[in-house]
């Protein structure tokens, strides 16, 4: 099981990173279409653009996505448990997430560069994956609420992935706000892009929280002590709250929103690396 853990996994970061390059590739020649079109601001032209030069890769990325998922299965398989007992099972989980929700959301909208951006993100999680110590060791007693924390991880997975995907278009927006390319994505579709993953990340990223906080007052009889990496996740939690009730209650567009987006997902970045910062009951992670 070992073997096939690591080699599906080289593979799918090989594939992934065939899969970028022919993104960036799709992206480029789209261009070239979307200018020539009759309408080129229409979301028409840029969904027959992916059409057109975006199938051969969209099914790649699936196929990595696939390979990592059998890494991950193959894990599951040869330790008894999810792939939460450290950073290289959470990377590798992590990376996962990302490719999932970039292909939904290039099955959803057909945009090459959202999805280029969200592919590189995860490129480089697995890559960091590699460096990783990634023997199977035995758990230590915080973690053998297994179940528990096997949702609790999936949910993390799905939240962050989906938040990974709305901070690619929140930069993709903030580089193209001020102007208008017609072989560029509109504004108010990535707009609209980052809004729908955080409608999709939140909840997910609320029930981790709480999913925590549970099994923190079994493994240590409190279901909350300021650890460090509890207070970056409340702060995480803090700034994407922010950003839906900036949005929907004071009416918040543009650039402001995609700023607490890519504020926010430096929150999810700073939480998830922040066992090398700080010290903590989540030391071992």
């Amino acid at each position: 099981m070992e073997t096939l853990e690591y080699v599906t996994l080289i593979a799918g970061i090989a594939v992934l990173g065939v899969c970028f390059v022919l993104s960036l590739g799709s992206y480029f020649a789209g261009k070239a279409l979307i200018r020539t079109d009759a309408r080129p601001d229409s979301e028409a032209a840029e969904k027959r653009a992916f059409t057109r030069f975006g199938n051969f890769w969209f099914i790649l990325a699936a196929l990595s996505l696939l390979l990592v998922t059998v890494s991950i299965v193959a894990r599951i398989v040869a330790s008894g448990r999810g792939p939460f007992s450290n950073m290289y099972e959470f990377s590798v989980a992590f990376s996962w997430g990302i490719i999932a929700v970039s292909l939904f959301f290039l099955w959803r909208y057909r945009i090459s560069i959202v999805g280029a951006v969200g592919f590189v993100i995860a490129l480089a999680m697995l890559v960091f994956a590699l460096t990783l110590p990634s023997r199977v060791l035995p758990l230590v007693p915080a973690l053998q609420q297994s179940v528990l924390l096997s949702v609790h991880v999936a949910s993390a997975i799905i939240s962050y992935g989906a938040l990974a995907v709305g901070f690619s278009a929140a930069v993709i927006y903030l580089l193209v706000r001020n102007r208008r390319v017609s072989w560029l994505p509109r504004p108010d579709l990535l707009e609209t892009i980052s809004y729908r993953t955080v409608i999709i990340g939140f909840p997910f990223l609320t029930l981790t929280i709480i999913l925590g906080a549970v099994w923190a007052n079994i493994a240590w009889g409190r279901p909350w002590g300021w650890d460090p990496k509890e207070t970056a996740s409340l702060v995480t939690w803090l700034i994407f709250a922010a950003y839906l009730h900036a949005r929907v209650i004071a009416g918040w567009r543009g650039a402001r929103s995609a700023w607490l987006l890519v504020i926010g997902f430096l929150a999810i970045l700073f939480t998830f690396f922040g066992n090398y910062i700080f010290s903590g009951l989540h030391s071992y992670t």
